[in-house]
């Protein structure tokens, strides 16, 4: 098993990305996992860190297995995570940088595009990433670098 489904999938998106969200969640449900869904749930602009930081949180802490963040463009809740020690976020727009991420950089997020996918090709993504386990050896160095002394 590549990532724990014991612990829920913490997810989260903002006012681009919440139907996609919603989306996943029912793929994830669909495929044995709990989720945690830190919102948003409608259309209204809104903030992406006020959801980036929770999913982050519950990551980083160890109450959630791994997480999703979806956005327009996907940068804003990949920086946004990314500022949290242990989080290796990786925005994905191609299934093959959702492997890589996993493989290569041990990625505990996935964030995704909504608005420049597909939401077939996020599901896939998404497939992949929750599948793909990280492959150590030469990479285990490189990840052990990436957190701030």
């Amino acid at each position: 098993m590549v990532f724990d489904k014991t612990k829920p999938v913490a997810i989260g998106a903002d006012h681009a990305g919440y139907t996609y969200k919603d989306d996943a969640k029912k793929w994830l449900e669909e495929h044995g996992y709990t989720v945690k869904d830190f919102g948003t749930q409608g259309p209204a602009s809104v903030d992406y860190p006020d959801f980036a930081h929770p999913v982050a949180e519950a990551v980083e802490n160890g109450e959630a297995a791994f997480g999703i963040l979806f956005c327009g463009s996907a940068n804003g809740v990949a920086i946004t995570a990314n500022k949290h020690q242990g989080i290796r976020a990786g925005l994905c727009w191609d299934n093959e940088v959702a492997k890589l991420v996993r493989l290569h950089n041990d990625a505990n997020i996935i964030c995704l595009p909504a608005r420049f996918i597909s939401l077939p090709y996020a599901l896939q993504m998404l497939e992949t990433f929750t599948t793909t386990a990280f492959e150590g050896g030469r990479h285990a160095n490189r990840v052990g670098k990436m957190g701030c002394m």
